[in-house]
């Protein structure tokens, strides 16, 4: 099988249920910025890092997969592919955990450290674009809720998880000067 089938060469892609939108729709802007944070986790996933954080970092990613396809299907009634209110809490519980090892915040910081936080920190700035791009979708459409929740849960734990990197290195958060 080929990978290209030619069928988007007028710049019209398809979706679930034979649904077929310019590639320049909200829809498709929404999951192609949620594939581009994944694709930015794969960088992060390159370098060397503690097993615990590579554990949730793939659970994101397969997670993210579930947020395109959710995304990608304007069928809100198929129930199929949908990202469920416990994958926000699940991340929740994962920054409450994380956030236990980390000195509290008494100042804004600046992204940097360590190449996998300042990765990391990139991760977080693509993830909040995403979520920007999923609120212009749904001034348009319906769409599932829990994916605005999920990504924007998602982008306080991968900032956590920045300081996590740059604190299990010894390395100390870079604090914004005004």
């Amino acid at each position: 099988m080929k990978i290209y089938t030619k069928t988007g060469d007028d710049g019209i892609t398809g979706l679930q249920g034979n649904l077929r939108l310019m590639k320049s729709h909200p829809r498709i802007i929404a999951y192609g910025a949620i594939d581009e944070a994944n694709a930015s986790l794969g960088i992060v996933l390159s370098n060397q890092l503690d097993l615990d954080i590579v554990k949730v970092l793939t659970q994101i990613q397969n997670e993210l997969f579930l947020v395109g396809a959710d995304l990608s299907n304007p069928n809100l009634l198929e129930k199929g592919n949908r990202l469920e209110s416990s994958m926000v809490d699940q991340i929740e519980k994962i920054i409450d955990k994380f956030e236990q090892e980390l000195p509290p915040l008494t100042n804004f910081i600046l992204p940097g450290g360590d190449i996998a936080a300042s990765q990391m920190h990139l991760t977080r700035a693509i993830v909040r674009r995403a979520e920007t791009c999923i609120i212009a979708l749904k001034e348009e459409e319906k769409i599932n809720e829990n994916c605005i929740k999920y990504v924007n849960r998602l982008s306080d734990l991968l900032f956590i998880l920045g300081r996590i990197i740059n604190n299990r290195k010894g390395k100390k958060d870079i604090i914004w000067k005004t």
